[in-house]
């Protein structure tokens, strides 16, 4: 592990979001802000409580679990394309600095930079609502993995990918798709039983529901057993970006 190089290539990396942070912070920023208060407020009106628990309050652990997924995905898959099509990557892989360490900073500069938005979004949450937080370190952790899982992704998305086009297919086609019926707004005890079991299947249900027990202290699913799977499903992934970065698979444009 090249530390200096590391450092190196991190510290471009979120110089590269900061530099444009209108549309890489407060754009997300605006839109977890505008969910919850739309569906909190529109929505919160009409629906007393769910599961115990006011609705704003309910929602809201699933939208910090989208913004970190969603922004930690789009920033790492668009980066590394990004610098494979300029072949700015080109000096990076002649350098010093190992496929490792470049792996490390991709990989934590699209997790950091989601990881700012979700922390802002908690905050302006708590603002608007009496917002609990039952298990404070389940809840990081939980996110913590959560944005992992999602920031690897991205860079094996932006590794295999040959135009964003390709990105904006797995993003608005597979992501988004699984994260909005994941349980975001509803709670699978409103569903009838083929809509549970489909629900069930999605991957992404568990990971808003850990988070959901991280802060409400209820949820539809053992937390202890679905927060162990997503750590092993995100060791996963950052194991074959690993493989894939040092044989430098299509590492050049």
């Amino acid at each position: 592990m090249n530390w200096y190089g590391f450092f190196s290539v991190l510290r471009r990396e979120m110089k590269r979001f900061w530099s444009i942070k209108r549309q890489t912070i407060l754009g997300p920023l605006l839109e977890t802000f505008l969910y919850i208060s739309v569906f909190g407020a529109a929505l919160g009106s009409r629906i007393d409580t769910l599961d115990g628990h006011s609705y704003i309050n309910y929602i809201i652990p699933g939208l910090l679990l989208m913004a970190i997924a969603m922004n930690s995905y789009a920033n790492n898959s668009a980066s590394l394309l990004q610098q494979k099509m300029m072949h700015a990557i080109d000096d990076q892989l002649t350098s010093p600095v190992s496929n490792t360490s470049l792996l490390a900073a991709f990989t934590l500069g699209g997790f950091f930079r989601a990881s700012i938005i979700t922390c802002i979004a908690f905050v302006t949450a708590s603002f608007l609502t009496d917002l609990p937080v039952v298990y404070p370190l389940l809840t990081i952790v939980s996110l913590a993995a959560c944005g992992l899982f999602f920031a690897s992704v991205g860079v094996l998305v932006g590794l295999l990918a040959k135009s964003f086009d390709n990105i904006s297919f797995y993003q608005i086609f597979i992501i988004q798709p699984l994260i909005f019926l994941g349980g975001i707004f509803y709670s699978t005890s409103l569903l009838s039983g083929p809509f549970q079991t489909l629900t069930h299947i999605n991957p992404i249900f568990y990971m808003i529901n850990t988070v959901r027990h991280g802060m409400l202290g209820t949820s539809d699913v053992n937390p202890w057993i679905s927060l162990p799977v997503i750590i092993l499903a995100a060791m996963a992934v950052v194991t074959v970006n690993l493989i894939l970065f040092k044989k430098g698979y299509r590492l050049r444009g």
